[in-house]
């Protein structure tokens, strides 16, 4: 599967049209394409600014956005780098605070794309990779803030020689034709357990002497993680054990240093909140830059992060169903579900809009959503292979309908209730579009 993306400047098209002709690395394992690609180009990963280095299954995301708004709110320039974008490629890629503009990004896909040239065959997130480590070196900035694709040990972005600190958010079973498949280097205890597995694929994250934060996970999963995190050199830093919150009226946060008093975000969900906690801990065990309480509480209340149970606003789409709240979330694996479903257990029952690419659990998120749940219309995910109407159906005893598209299935909706609409990040990007909250 490719990521599907299109721009309306033709410089930018150009060079996402070369991106989209790349392969998918089929059976192909490791760094050494990326690692060559990014020697071609001087190595531009060796020139960054202090980097926070992020992976997880969910929450990664979220995590380095409250990074980001931290940082900012101490008054530093910060690079940041997510993925996937929702509507616009230039999300990926945000120097110095604002979104990369067509022009440096037209040019620099073009750069790492010319680089591989005529030998080298990276995939779509190899050369999405070295063109952002190419605009993190050549713009200056005091911290970079880098989210890892998939897994952690052979993401692209694992190149990285070192990092101010590396966090792990939430581990659980998402991408698991890519994260599970064969490979005779992994330990014993990850061969045949998925989430141990996962876990030794996010820590590999890990770098010497670089701490590693982590979040409370499942025993199992706790002592791979440790056990990777030693392997690398990397004291591990973990919620419980170095630092916790307690997260009820604001974020009652704590570890060796002290005791923090911190809002809760603006983001909705209690998961946020403890990824917010994850980045407050983050900032606190790393020793290259100083972030005090105030810019903590002011990035934690001021960091917004599009498509993580949004409320949208008025615009095309929310029009067709007044008085109602709308509710878009990109969630498309079993976590995300539980965190959207505890979030909405408090609110008034909701019509799920869902479509969801065919390589995820059509259940993910239908089956803690239970009685919770009015109906049930599903929808493509535009631009990819999708799960069809009787995928769903095993796992609600609803009826499930099918639509053309999000603005049909909002047409159809019987009286009452809010809605929900749901699947995959790709479907949230054309919400977003489609009702004029493009990503800024």
């Amino acid at each position: 599967m490719k990521d599907f993306a299109i721009s309306e400047d033709p410089a930018v098209q150009a060079q996402l049209d070369r991106l989209g002709a790349l392969s998918l690395p089929q059976g192909r394992l490791g760094l050494d394409t990326v690692r060559e690609l990014c020697a071609r180009l001087g190595n531009p990963q060796d020139r960054l600014p202090p980097v926070f280095h992020v992976a997880g299954t969910n929450g990664k995301g979220s995590t380095c956005t409250y990074l980001r708004y931290m940082l900012e709110a101490q008054g530093l320039r910060v690079h940041t780098a997510t993925k996937p974008h929702l509507v616009r490629y230039n999300e990926r890629i945000r120097l110095a605070g604002q979104l990369i503009d067509d022009a440096t990004l037209a040019a620099l896909l073009k750069q790492a794309l010319d680089a591989a040239q005529p030998d080298l065959t990276p995939s779509f997130f190899e050369v999405t990779t070295a063109a952002l480590f190419l605009a993190f070196a050549s713009v200056p900035a005091d911290a970079c803030v880098i989210e890892t694709g998939l897994g952690g040990r052979l993401d692209a972005t694992n190149i990285l020689p070192t990092a101010a600190a590396t966090g792990l958010a939430t581990l659980g079973l998402d991408h698991e034709a890519f994260l599970l498949s064969p490979d005779e280097t992994i330990p014993d205890a990850a061969v045949h357990d998925p989430l141990v597995r996962i876990a030794f694929e996010k820590a590999s994250i890990a770098k010497a002497g670089v701490p590693l934060v982590t979040l409370r996970y499942p025993a199992r999963a706790a002592q791979m993680v440790a056990e990777t995190a030693t392997a690398h050199g990397a004291p591990v830093l973990a919620r419980g054990t170095a630092w916790d919150a307690a997260i009820g009226q604001d974020i009652a946060y704590r570890d060796a240093m002290g005791a923090l008093t911190l809002p809760l975000p603006a983001l909705a969900g209690l998961h946020q909140a403890e990824n917010a906690a994850l980045a407050v801990a983050m900032l606190r065990h790393q020793t290259v830059m100083t972030i005090d309480e105030a810019a903590m509480a002011a990035g934690i209340r001021a960091a917004r992060w599009p498509a993580r149970l949004q409320r949208l606003g008025h615009g095309p789409l929310t029009a067709q169903v007044p008085g109602r709240t709308v509710w878009l979330d990109g969630g498309h694996n079993p976590d995300a579900g539980l965190a959207i479903a505890r979030h909405l257990a408090a609110q008034p029952p909701v019509h799920v809009i869902i479509g969801m690419l065919a390589n995820k659990d059509p259940g993910a998120i239908l089956a803690p959503l239970g009685g919770h749940a009015l109906s049930i219309s599903v929808v493509p995910a535009p631009g990819h292979d999708a799960h069809r109407p009787e995928d769903f159906a095993a796992h609600s005893a609803l009826p499930v309908r099918s639509f053309a598209d999000v603005a049909q299935a909002l047409a159809a909706l019987p009286p009452g209730g809010d809605v929900l609409i749901v699947g995959s990040l790709y479907l949230a990007g054309d919400v977003l579009r489609r009702n004029g909250e493009v990503p800024d």
